[in-house]
């Protein structure tokens, strides 16, 4: 399985309903109360994830194929109006030529407004669904698996304008596969390179009982970094699986969640997909969860996994013996925990992850790791304020920025959206030409003890 590491932070304000993408595909039910269905992405085909890009066929209209394993499409300003409080999204995997279990997963990428492609290796992106395909023989029936996940969580970012002025909100499919087993194995697929088919819904409805998503920030922390103990950047200290990252909370903020999905992978002798492990999650070092991934019977996937494999084996086993070893099964959604945190402060604050029992035999396998903040803003922001008390203008700029009050200036700082500091100053001027366009944090201080954030945009 494909190890795509990378590591960002960002924070959003948020307000409601979410969406899909692909030139403009049917919408459903749009006069009516019932739910709201949308295509994102139908029968998309991947291609072997080792390969070169694959551009003969091309992708569907509306569609990128960004790398043989990962395609995305922009969700449009129609759409992003299209969604209720509620959420589902249904993923379909067919089998083509490739019979074993693979890592897949679901990404919301924010892109630059109005840039017609980019590269995902330099964009803010945050992972919000991960599976693992069953063993499929495509000749066999039945040959797709379907993953379903409740996602009302996510509802509150698709129609905040902070985000949208700035950013175009894209969705990415992503699975890894490999036809190089199945060129042998599988009548029909001699030569080939296409390896799973993948399809993608959302399902959208106004539900009064759920309570209504009010955050307005987001903060992700990890997005698929490669948690081990025998790479330096994979680890704290060499020898040990344990992840710290640090990220600055500009304003006070309640009914916290943290969002995390984790997988254990290595298929080698004693590997740890074969190893259920204790995980611990500190946050500002204090344990906030421990669990144990796994330990669910896979028998209602055998169905799913038509090709002969070493996991299923060639008979039923019982929940015990399942347990004893699984971390997950093939043709099943890897599980996303919440973890409620309530109150924090403004400031610096830690997320770690810790995983002391992890062995990674021959320096192979990985820890999957993403993780994302939501919480809601407690103190005050710039937009409350009385415009004749406080200001900033003009935003967006090329240029300087000025702060306008009533009230006395203490120190002013600017940070990027990993919570990095750019500048501080402490007059009523800043200049942000010499950064790249995007947006910004501004938290100003007042002499009188008084704190506001405000964001920036540097276009």
């Amino acid at each position: 399985m494909k190890k795509n590491t990378f590591l960002f932070i960002a924070l959003f304000n948020i307000t409601i309903p979410f969406v899909h993408a692909q030139a403009e595909p049917a919408v459903s039910g749009m006069d009516d109360p019932a739910p709201v269905t949308i295509t994102v992405f139908n029968q998309v085909l991947f291609y072997d994830g080792y390969a070169a890009l694959v551009t003969t066929p091309p992708p569907p209209a509306g569609v990128l194929r960004l790398r043989n394993d990962l395609y995305a499409t922009k969700l449009t300003p129609s759409q992003l109006q299209s969604f209720g409080n509620a959420l589902k999204m249904n993923v379909t995997i067919k089998a083509s030529c490739d019979n074993y279990d693979r890592i897949g997963g679901v990404n919301l990428a924010f892109v630059n407004k109005g840039d017609v492609t980019y590269d995902p290796s330099k964009v803010k992106r945050i992972e919000i669904a991960r599976f693992i395909t069953p063993f499929m023989d495509k000749n066999k029936t039945p040959n797709e698996v379907p993953y379903s996940y409740t996602l009302n969580e996510l509802t509150g970012i698709f129609k905040d304008k902070n985000i949208t002025s700035v950013y175009d909100i894209w969705v990415e499919l992503e699975v890894f596969g490999v036809p190089y087993a199945a060129n042998t194995q599988i009548s029909g697929c001699s030569g080939r390179n296409d390896v799973f088919y993948g399809s993608l819904v959302f399902v959208t409805d106004v539900d009064v009982t759920i309570p209504t998503v009010n955050s307005n920030v987001m903060m992700p922390l990890f997005t698929r970094f490669d948690l081990n103990n025998y790479n330096a950047a994979s680890t704290d200290v060499l020898g040990q699986t344990v992840k710290t990252v640090n990220f600055i909370l500009p304003a006070s903020a309640s009914n916290a969640t943290l969002v995390l999905i984790t997988s254990n992978h290595g298929a080698n002798s004693g590997g740890e997909e074969y190893n259920r492990r204790d995980h611990y999650i500190y946050v500002d070092n204090v344990q906030k969860l421990t669990y144990k991934p796994g330990g669910l019977s896979c028998e209602p996937f055998r169905k799913y996994n038509t090709q002969a494999n070493g996991i299923y084996g060639s008979s039923p086993m019982t929940a015990a013996q399942w347990a004893s070893w699984n971390n997950w099964c093939p043709g099943d959604v890897i599980p996303i925990r919440t973890i409620k945190l309530g109150n924090l402060n403004a400031g610096s604050h830690s997320f770690k992850i810790d995983v002391p029992a992890a062995q990674f035999v021959g320096k192979q396998g990985t820890i999957p790791v993403s993780v994302y903040l939501q919480a809601e803003s407690s103190t005050v922001d710039v937009n409350e304020l009385n415009e004749a008390v406080f200001s900033v203008y003009p935003s967006p700029t090329s240029g300087s920025l000025t702060i306008q009050s009533e009230k006395e200036i203490k120190n002013v700082i600017l940070s990027d959206m990993t919570g990095r500091v750019l500048h501080e100053e402490t007059s009523n001027r800043m200049d942000i030409s010499a950064l790249q366009k995007g947006i910004y944090l501004m938290r100003i201080q007042f002499q009188n003890g008084q704190t506001a954030v405000k964001k920036v945009v540097r276009e």
